[in-house]
């Protein structure tokens, strides 16, 4: 049985929460640096790869080795019961899989935002943002925005679950009601 949209809503903020507790820990190495002017020298390219680096990707790796562990969840869908499965098989994921799923929900609109943030901060000194970074910019919301409206139709499976050829479900001890 598919769980209800608000459901995988609420497991996803749950491990929004998580995630930035993990933002919180590095910008509590990040600030200090910046202050002493360490990083003062990196240009806005280098800062956005230093943000993939260690944060976008731990975060994509982690919920991928959450979902494809034996308990099929990330701390949010457990807290939710619900499992992520292969939608073919029935069987618990790959990693490969979990990781192509993750890569499609969180880490290209999140790395997309990313880029397109710097973007505007290093163009705006130059008086004008490129066409390419506003649009780079409407991407990472619409991106995100199409995710959760594809929730509340249909079967709710989203475009990354499609691709990625997985599908949530209400695990043991969820409640239908």
């Amino acid at each position: 049985m598919h769980p209800q949209p608000w459901n995988r809503l609420l497991a996803w903020v749950i491990d929004w929460i998580c995630i930035l507790a993990w933002a919180a820990l590095l910008a509590a190495v990040g600030i200090p640096l910046r202050l002493a002017g360490i990083t003062d020298g990196l240009t806005f390219v280098a800062l956005n790869i230093i943000a993939t680096l260690v944060l976008v990707v731990p975060v994509t790796l982690t919920l991928a080795g959450l979902e494809s562990s034996a308990r099929q969840a990330s701390i949010g869908k457990h807290s939710r019961h619900l499992l992520v499965m292969n939608s073919r098989t029935g069987l618990r994921l790959s990693f490969r899989r979990a990781l192509v799923r993750n890569t499609m929900k969180v880490a290209a609109p999140w790395t997309i935002g990313h880029a397109a943030v710097y973007g505007i901060v290093a163009s705006s000194a130059d008086g004008s943002v490129p066409p390419s970074i506003w649009a780079g910019t409407a991407f990472a919301y619409v991106l995100p925005a199409a995710y959760v409206a594809s929730l509340f139709f249909g079967t709710g499976r989203t475009p990354y679950d499609r691709i990625s050829g997985t599908t949530v479900i209400l695990g043991p001890g969820a409640k239908t009601s």
